[in-house]
């Protein structure tokens, strides 16, 4: 019985805490990183569950003779550390293009395929504003866009609606 009642406690706690972290309908914005150039992407957030979301990001690199687009899908799960601060974590994949010109490069261009994984800590204002730093290994499935696996640290900015 014993065993019983902790079980019913620990339980009770975790829906209070998942309930508690007030995840935006919406949330819109740009993510500041570095992952093969994509330095700025526009960023969508949609609301699954209280404990889920879908971010959406679509990144553009225009540099000299080199430029590149890349569209992302991420599935998160969000877990409430305390107040308005949340962590998550996800996974997801990434498509896009590439075309290099540059006189001493090999003039490649196509299309690539990542699998994305995302781990990350947000902090939610009492203002419609929610700041976020995330890590997002990505790892090449198709095309030989840049090397097979890239690290991208990025901060991101966003509005809630």
């Amino acid at each position: 019985m014993k065993k019983m009642r902790t079980f019913v406690v620990i339980i009770s706690l975790i829906s209070l805490t998942m309930s508690a972290q007030g995840v935006s309908k919406h949330a819109f914005g740009i993510r500041f990183g570095d992952n093969n150039g994509f330095g700025g992407e526009l960023t969508y957030q949609r609301k699954l569950s209280e404990i889920n979301r879908f971010e959406l990001n679509l990144g553009y690199r225009n540099q000299n003779d080199f430029d590149a687009y890349k569209l992302s899908g991420i599935y998160q799960w969000i877990w409430n550390i305390d107040g308005g601060f949340n962590w998550y974590a996800g996974f997801g994949a990434g498509i896009g293009s590439w075309n290099d010109s540059r006189i001493n490069s090999n003039r490649n261009d196509g299309l690539f395929i990542n699998a994305d994984g995302d781990v990350g800590i947000e902090y939610n204002f009492g203002i419609p504003l929610l700041i976020s730093l995330d890590f997002r290994p990505e790892i090449g499935i198709i095309g030989n866009y840049g090397s097979n696996t890239d690290l991208d640290i990025a901060l991101s900015l966003r509005y809630k609606f």
